[in-house]
């Protein structure tokens, strides 16, 4: 299967495990109190099963409330696939068959044709990008009291493929809401801290995931207790030659009296009653009981999203990989051979984000609140903090500025991986607010060793991302910030390369100031054994010795005993080149055999301070450089502690708010609670 134009669809074998019943999670522990006891939607009277393609000529416009004929072609009520099952050739379908838009009234309406839908979901290159902005959305509802979000794999019961559940416990939507969901353009979220901002991402999303999705929906406000049923289908749309985007949509209300769900008649009941007919024809769900069992697990409130028909490889396989791990889900063709599942580098978290959805919904969040869960397939993903992964960190401010003006202020923590120099990753993580959108962000050239293990954490709020969440706009705010981060990487790699076995470039810091001009910090010092620099003896040779020396010998952390010892062996060397210079001047003097006797003498001199200071020199050399690197040592271990304090104290002033946020949550709920209850009192019932 996989070639465009066929019409059958490989099925796979019953996944057994549900959302609610897997071993390690039951998401009724997560729900309120009284999760699941909710009444069943009345089914309405006069619903029947006629004709899909009959009943869909009033469906619901998302950008027209009218009702409106469509000329439908012929189609099949059994939910056939999609004309193609491969994203990148899904965007075509011929649509000569359905009517034109008309002229009512002696207007023109505008319609948004569906392969609309298409085009928009080609913004998301990637998979798990279309995942994250589904997600983004159950994380903006944790001001709604949501506690956890959930992925996971049901089989669709119309013909046993796999599908793709998001289900949240957050506020949920009524009816406007969920039509406003449905829509482009339009954002209830105007909170500076939420992701979400263009009222594009849920149809991008889905339709980049899958062909059709149909979401359901259980909002309580305003003393109303509403659900919602949402149908956005390619396949639908595609196989019916539609012209314009229709969203089938129905929507039920809690009665108190009849303790049952019964329908909204938003447009009447000819209306309610073909957006029935369409959904039931065409979503995996056949009977009405069916589609309202969806809401039992949803409780007082919260949201379920259900993508099927997903996409295909060019391959012809299933792009999603169930299979390989029951609790993940990895992208087809992710595959590592054997010899590279032994590298380091290939299992490290910056390369396998790219294929393990568990390892990049660990890393999507700068932060999360301790009372809010992620699951993936029955699991809870454990939140990954990367700069905890960092050794030697430095924390660095950046204030960037446009015409004098200060934007924002963005704190970096930069560091080498702790499997530095081992593994082949460098880049910046850069958050924006709390959303990863560019992971181990590469931006200086690494073919050199240069720059290798530097890896930086950052949130960015000040720069706007691109729609699909996976970049961001190049503004002059962006270049500037690249330019920033490129210079804090060579900063970073040139001073401290050398804790991790790379060959210092330059100086750690700047030199100490010395009465002698001739002491010097030992990176530019030349460690050659004082024997080659004397193997002449006059005078010159002599004041070069006393340099090498002092080289050799200075450092900025020697301590008082490393001066006497230095004091002693340039006072040992001028007394033995005192007497080589007195012995020279005599020789010259005396005849040849005094002069050979001298020069004997001279040279067992010189073969024995040649022995005692090659002898002290390397001693003091060596135990010059194990005090420079206990120094560095202890500095770092100072700035861990700095930075770990620091860290720590955010992290409990977020979670003394997180407390009081929720104790007024709590205390607004129980409000809700008690106004409820003393209403239903009121209305004489219990």
């Amino acid at each position: 299967m996989g070639e465009c134009g066929m019409n059958y669809v490989k099925s796979e074998p019953e996944y057994t495990r549900s959302l609610i019943q897997c071993e390690s999670i039951d998401l009724s522990t997560l729900a309120p109190p009284g999760f699941g006891d909710w009444p069943r939607a009345q089914e309405p009277k006069d619903i029947t099963r006629p004709n899909v393609i009959s009943n869909c000529q009033r469906n619901f416009n998302i950008l027209d409330e009218r009702q409106q004929p469509v000329d439908d072609a012929s189609a099949s009520p059994i939910c056939p696939a999609p004309l193609c099952r491969q994203f990148w050739k899904a965007g075509d379908y011929n649509d000569t068959f359905a009517s034109k838009s008309r002229i009512q009234n002696g207007k023109s309406y505008m319609h948004v044709h569906p392969k609309f839908l298409h085009s928009n979901a080609t913004s998301h290159k990637w998979a798990f990008g279309a995942i994250a902005e589904l997600l983004d959305n159950a994380i903006d509802e944790i001001h709604n009291g949501s506690s956890f979000v959930s992925l996971d794999k049901i089989t669709n019961p119309r013909d046993g493929s796999p599908s793709l559940l998001i289900q949240d416990d957050g506020g949920g939507m009524d009816p406007e809401a969920i039509r406003r969901c449905m829509s482009f353009g339009f954002s209830d979220k105007h909170s500076n801290s939420s992701i979400g901002k263009y009222g594009n991402g849920f149809k991008t999303s889905t339709m980049r995931l899958g062909a059709d999705v149909i979401v359901f929906s259980r909002h309580i406000g305003n003393r109303k207790l509403t659900q919602s049923i949402g149908f956005l289908s390619y396949t639908y749309l595609s196989r019916t030659g539609h012209d314009r985007i229709v969203v089938p949509m129905v929507d039920y209300e809690y009665n108190m009296s009849t303790d049952t769900f019964e329908p909204l008649y938003q447009n009447g009941g000819d209306n309610f009653q073909s957006n029935i007919s369409v959904i039931l024809g065409w979503s995996p769900y056949t009977t009405m009981a069916e589609l309202m069992q969806q809401f039992d697990d949803i409780g007082p409130h919260g949201t379920k999203v259900i993508v099927f028909n997903l996409w295909f490889t060019n391959e012809g396989k299933l792009e999603f990989d169930f299979e390989s791990d029951p609790t993940d889900i990895r992208l087809h063709g992710s595959d590592i051979s054997q010899a590279k599942k032994s590298q380091m580098s290939e299992q490290h978290i910056g390369n396998q984000y790219r294929f393990s959805l568990r390892v990049y919904m660990s890393i999507l969040y700068l932060r999360i609140p301790q009372n809010f869960r992620i699951i993936l397939r029955g699991v809870i993903v454990e939140h990954h903090i990367i700069a905890r992964d960092l050794k030697y960190p430095e924390v660095v401010m950046y204030k960037p500025q446009t015409g004098g003006i200060i934007e924002g202020e963005v704190i970096t923590t930069i560091g080498f991986l702790k499997e530095a120099p081992d593994v082949n990753i460098h880049g910046f993580n850069v958050y924006h607010k709390n959303r990863l959108i560019l992971p181990f962000w590469q931006l200086v050239n690494y073919t050199v060793s240069r720059g290798r293990g530097v890896v930086g954490v950052l949130e960015a709020n000040f720069i706007e991302p691109t729609h699909n969440k996976q970049d961001f706009e190049r503004t002059s705010l962006l270049q500037k910030l690249e330019s920033r981060l490129k210079d804090m990487t060579w900063e970073y790699w040139d001073h401290h390369c050398g804790l991790i076995g790379y060959a210092v470039q330059k100086k750690t810091r700047a030199p100490v100031s010395s009465p002698n001009p001739s002491y010097h910090s030992p990176n530019n010092a030349t460690h050659d054994p004082v024997s080659r620099r004397a193997s002449s003896l006059g005078l010159g040779s002599a004041q070069h010795t006393k340099r090498v020396v002092s080289l050799a010998a200075c450092s900025e952390s020697q301590d008082a005993q490393t001066c006497i010892q230095q004091r002693v062996i340039k006072r040992k060397l001028d007394d033995f080149l005192s007497a080589l210079g007195r012995g020279r001047r005599q020789g010259k003097v005396g005849g040849n055999a005094d002069n050979d006797v001298q020069c004997r003498e001279f040279q067992s001199v010189a073969r024995t301070a040649k022995a005692l200071n090659q002898q002290e020199t390397a001693a003091l050399i060596q135990e010059n450089n194990e005090l420079f690197a206990k120094c560095l040592q202890y500095e770092k271990v100072e700035e861990e502690l700095i930075y770990r304090v620091s860290r720590l104290s955010n992290e409990l002033r977020e979670a003394q708010n997180e407390y009081v946020r929720m104790l007024n949550e709590l205390q607004t709920i129980n409000d809700t609670k008690v106004s409820v209850l003393e209403s239903s009192r009121d209305q004489g019932w219990t």
